[in-house]
């Protein structure tokens, strides 16, 4: 079969051969079989209402989906539930409120374990709190927190009464709050004093108050925990301590039920506008599509396994598989306050022998950062108790997911690579455990019930052996149901691409290999284009930290001449690897061309010591591009360490082109 032009696709360059078949045991006993895959294609929405019955629901609903209305989805249609029962009430009404819900680390060593039945009368006390200060369903409530118990209950109640929430992570500008807080019109605002990070405590309220500084809002109350301890600013009238107000409340609450489609919470994400976008989610078909994932993905069995993702919950991956999908399955789950490295690099696998964890679900940056500092440092602890690993928020290299998969699962534990977005709000495509034949650094298949396609840029779908445009082609339960008050950028964003097939496009770019699985290339802005060939900068990225002596890399494409763009990489060593100097790039220049072809070949290749990275660990290539170019460096305020790119850039200036 003949591989898509340059204009039709994405060229298709990195090829894998490595091939695991699940464990036998694991195999055995999945959750789901491959008749999930026949049962979901033969009765597409069959299949979602049997997930839905997975939840307890006051009403039932009377159609499956609504589409009449495209883009703009209805799902499970006059169905009324609540999700603050579904993820508490109903488990302990089941006899398992001893069961451990949540065991909360925090960074400088204190502990906490909260059962559900202790997480339903934290949930309830929150509940009533805010209803004495004014909360009802449709206001809207910011929640600045760190990573913590509070953190799970605010969303809870918010979610109880039907108020919707706005997380903001904990690390963003008083700017961004103010935008935020703004744009959703909230009326409270859940802050703590501080929290902690790489053994520091970090200011959260002084920022809050910054914020609200700044100019009118609709914020009547800031409710604030103690945490850090940090000396902070009074507002007496606006400002309560959450111990006052939340602590002191009754610890029962009758809550109600609302309709399928009552928004649940608005999670704002970037925007090329500048002007951040708030994802709007909704309840039954959200709640539906995290909890059938989490399980499905996963492999959960609820009385045995221990269960930690370790996102922010400022993310979408901390509201849909820490809070939302694990509660709803009754899970136990770890949830940790501080960073990898405090106070020292083995905390994770510290934490995880501790508590006995089964499931991990971590970034490939992590994982990169791992293999960086080298695998010693797992060695020390003892992490027989895993069973199955996953990866989420960025495609992952093959090199890092054979580490992964070496390394930390002792190559017994299946690795489930899982794509979705903000806007997804639930996965998408993910292998299934106990089925799929796992390739390294393939996300494999969309999950049972879910539809996607590679496409060119008119549409048409790819080959086997080509590379595209990634779009789902109908609707999945878990679907943002707009940007909130902007319905027309909704559509422009999301749906005017291929608005004659009707389908959702993605922004990223994937590749189908012969056997038609999917392979994520990231997104299409990050797309090179080197003598008429559309290459990703994922694949040449791969190629890379496939060299023994590279444990991270970023590529970006920078103008080029004579091939309209050039190929630019900054890599990171191996904590054993020498420092570099020009006989280490050449030899990396070398191994990409004869990993994927010299057309690939990065025409400048610079070692640094760190990348420019977000506090939520995702690459700003962006900023990579600007010195790449020789430009001034763009907005660095979302960085998780500006000064990374004044240490890049005063490099690059040393560092000549190669012919």
């Amino acid at each position: 079969m003949t591989e898509p032009t340059a204009s039709e696709g994405l060229s298709n360059l990195l090829h894998e051969q490595r091939r695991f078949e699940p464990p036998a045991e694991l195999a055995a006993a999945a959750n789901y079989g491959a008749s999930a895959y026949a049962q979901a294609s033969a009765d597409r929405l069959g299949f979602w209402e049997t997930q839905a019955r997975r939840l307890d629901w006051q009403t039932e609903w009377s159609q499956a989906l609504d589409w009449s209305n495209a883009p703009f989805a209805r799902w499970f249609v006059g169905g009324r539930l609540n999700a603050s029962v579904n993820c508490v009430d109903r488990h302990v009404a089941a006899g398992r409120g001893d069961k451990v819900a949540i065991h909360f680390e925090g960074e400088p060593g204190d502990t906490r374990t909260i059962t559900y039945a202790e997480l339903g009368e934290l949930v309830a006390q929150a509940a009533n709190a805010l209803t004495s200060l004014g909360i009802a369903a449709g206001d809207r409530v910011a929640i600045y927190l760190p990573m913590s118990v509070e953190a799970v209950v605010s969303m809870l109640a918010c979610a109880r009464l039907g108020a919707i929430h706005s997380v903001i992570f904990g690390g963003f500008s008083a700017q961004a709050i103010f935008d935020r807080v703004v744009d959703a019109d909230a009326s409270l605002v859940i802050t703590a004093d501080g929290g902690y990070r790489r053994g520091k405590v970090f200011a959260l309220k002084p920022i809050v108050d910054e914020a609200l500084a700044k100019g009118e809002t609709g914020v009547r109350t800031v409710l604030v925990v103690k945490r850090g301890g940090n000396d902070v600013d009074w507002t007496e009238g606006r400002d309560q301590w959450w111990s006052d107000t939340v602590g002191t409340a009754a610890t029962v609450h009758t809550p109600e039920f609302f309709d399928a489609e009552n928004p649940l919470f608005i999670l704002y994400t970037s925007g090329t506008t500048g002007k951040p976008k708030g994802i709007l989610h909704t309840t039954g078909g959200y709640l539906t599509q995290v909890a059938y994932t989490h399980n499905a993905a996963f492999d959960l069995k609820p009385d045995t396994d221990v269960y930690w993702c370790t996102a922010d919950i400022g993310w979408v991956t901390g509201h849909s598989y820490i809070v939302y999908g694990p509660l709803a399955n009754g899970a136990t789950q770890v949830i940790y306050e501080g960073t990898p490295d405090t106070p020292h690099q083995g905390r994770f696998w510290e934490i995880a022998a501790k508590y006995g964890v089964t499931l991990l679900y971590t970034a490939p940056t992590t994982i990169r950062t791992f293999m960086k500092w080298g695998e010693d440092i797992p060695a020390k602890f003892d992490l027989s108790s895993l069973r199955l690993l996953g990866s989420v928020g960025e495609p992952i290299n093959p090199e890092a997911w054979m580490w992964y998969r070496r390394v930390i699962g002792g190559d017994r534990c299946p690795i489930v690579d899982t794509w979705w977005q903000t806007e997804t709000g639930a996965m998408m495509i993910s292998p299934l455990p106990g089925v799929t034949a796992t390739k390294p650094g393939s996300a494999m298949r969309a999950l049972p019930g879910v539809s996607v396609d590679v496409v060119d840029d008119q549409g048409n779908p790819v080959p086997d052996g080509g590379g595209g445009l990634l779009v789902l082609t109908e609707p999945w339960p878990s679907m943002l149901r707009g940007i909130w008050g902007d319905n027309d950028r909704f559509i422009e964003t999301y749906w005017s691409r291929f608005a004659d097939h009707g389908y959702y496009f993605a922004g990223d770019g994937a590749k189908k290999d012969s056997d038609g699985d999917l392979w994520l290339l990231g997104r299409v802005d990050d797309v090179m284009n080197v003598s008429g060939h559309r290459i990703s900068t994922t694949e040449v990225e791969s190629a890379l930290v496939s060299h023994p002596s590279v444990a991270e890399a970023a590529v970006v494409g920078a103008t080029d001449p004579t091939t309209g763009q050039g190929i630019v990489a900054f890599v990171i060593l191996r904590g054993n690897a020498a420092d570099g100097g020009s006989a280490m790039v050449t030899e990396l220049r070398n191994h990409v061309a004869k990993e994927i072809g010299a057309i690939a070949k990065p025409r400048q290749i610079m070692v640094v010591a760190e990348l420019p990275k977000t506090r939520s660990g995702k690459i700003m290539r962006r900023l990579l591009r600007d010195v790449a170019e020789h430009r001034s460096i763009g907005d660095v305020t979302t960085l998780a360490d500006s000064t990374v790119m004044d240490l890049i850039s005063s490099g690059m200036a040393k560092t000549p082109a190669e012919e």
